[in-house]
């Protein structure tokens, strides 16, 4: 535990993904799959993943099978978690078309129009993550996107882990392949013979994956840039020590690299969470994930809860738990948060699957400047405009004397072209 003090946030603030470190390995395995498509990618995949794949496609027997293994309560949850991640994101959708009159006579508004194809990458390979397919491909789907694909690593015998396959088809993918890693998104990228590329790769993935589709910007747009997950947990005297310290420890067993914070007024709360991570985290049953993730993690004392607020905002962190007297009026002062979570009874973990809300968000300080995953990721909005002789008419001087001054004389006849009286033949 420390106070805050600017040596202790400072080390916090500067936390960051040194993509860079791997770069030379990513363009390595970027260049390979331009070059040799499929047969490169099952080379890498043999390489990373330990086994040798045949059909990259996951096909509909693999599917229909998947869906026999997996257990109806299972799926049950993972109907609620779609139906709540679909209802939430309905509601971001914008109108297709609206038009306004900003001037006499002139029309201006927005065509909203989905993206053709879209990449969601699904991390796997020792692991089953649903939630991120559901999290991917649902959004994509309420906006329209018409081709959604899953690139997600497979399993030790060559195949996609039955939950990720039972959830990506749930949720509306078009096509699964059975690849990861950085040769996933230089696939999806540049395509192959057997993937066609895509507009978009959207998802969480490692350090390998977020280099890869940094490096891949040019050629493929993406959602955000990634780095380890966080949490930090704005408390007062109303929170609960036990709580708190749960879900530091729920945020630590995501990985090593992820960080819990929390930060408070109140000494005693801090002194007794403490006390709480340290009793809980022995009971986990990843003790050695959350033990090396915890010495990054801090319990901060702020002098006042404006100054636990300043510096969530400079934090700026992917899930932003606020448990506190009045969450609403601290919620007023939030400016920077991948997502925010309000009250004793709403977890992080609550976001993460089944409330409805996305759980591809910011991190590293990237919710400075980014969102989380939403509808808009998706969407191209196209301006549109109408405008009448008379409304040209009032606007021209305007736009001519611009033009002018700009040095764009053909601009400015493409004006008065338009307004010269002009007879017509044979009257």
């Amino acid at each position: 535990m420390s106070e805050l003090v600017d040596e202790e946030a400072k080390g916090l603030l500067s936390r960051g993904v040194d993509v860079q470190s791997v770069m030379p390995a990513v363009v390595e395995i970027v260049n390979e799959v331009q070059e040799r498509g499929d047969r490169a990618l099952a080379d890498l995949t043999e390489r990373f993943d330990g086994v040798r794949i045949g059909k990259v496609r996951v096909g509909k027997d693999e599917i229909e099978k998947a869906g026999d293994q997996v257990p109806e309560k299972l799926k049950k949850a993972l109907e609620i978690a779609l139906e709540n991640i679909a209802a939430f994101h309905h509601q971001e959708l914008d109108r297709d078309l609206w038009m306004t009159e900003t001037s006499p006579g002139v029309m201006a508004g927005q065509m909203v129009v989905p993206l053709d194809s879209v990449g969601a990458y699904v991390p796997g390979g020792r692991a089953a993550y649903p939630s991120s397919a559901l999290m991917t491909v649902v959004p994509a789907k309420v906006a329209g996107v018409e081709r959604v694909i899953v690139c997600t690593p497979p399993g030790k015998e060559g195949k996609v882990n039955p939950i990720t396959l039972v959830a990506a088809e749930m949720a509306g993918a078009d096509e699964i392949y059975r690849v990861g890693g950085v040769q996933a998104v230089a696939a999806m990228a540049f395509g192959t013979e057997s993937i066609r590329p895509v507009q978009k790769i959207v998802g969480p993935g490692n350090i390998y994956v977020t280099a890869a589709k940094l490096l891949l910007r040019s050629t493929v747009e993406i959602d955000m840039p990634a780095g380890p997950s966080e949490v930090l947990i704005i408390a007062d005297y109303t929170a609960e020590p036990e709580v708190l310290a749960s879900d530091m420890i729920a945020q630590a067993e995501h990985d090593p690299q992820s960080i819990s914070v929390l930060v408070t007024d109140d000494e005693d709360l801090a002194i007794a969470t403490r006390a709480e991570v340290e009793k809980q985290a022995k009971e986990t049953a990843r003790w050695e994930i959350v033990k090396e993730s915890l010495e990054k993690a801090a319990i901060l004392v702020a002098g006042s809860m404006e100054e636990a607020i300043s510096f969530s905002n400079s934090f700026a962190p992917e899930h932003l738990e606020i448990i506190v007297r009045d969450p609403m009026t601290v919620l007023g002062e939030i400016r920077n948060a991948g997502s925010v979570f309000l009250g004793p009874y709403t977890p992080v973990a609550a976001g993460d699957y089944a409330s409805g809300t996305n759980h591809v968000l910011p991190t590293s300080g990237y919710a400075r400047a980014f969102s989380g995953l939403n509808v808009d990721a998706f969407v191209k909005k196209i301006t549109v405009q109408k405008i009448s002789k008379e409304g040209l008419s009032l606007l021209k001087d305007a736009i001519t004397i611009l033009a002018e001054a700009e040095g764009l004389d053909a601009h400015a006849e493409s004006v008065r072209k338009r307004l010269v009286e002009r007879k017509l033949e044979g009257v």
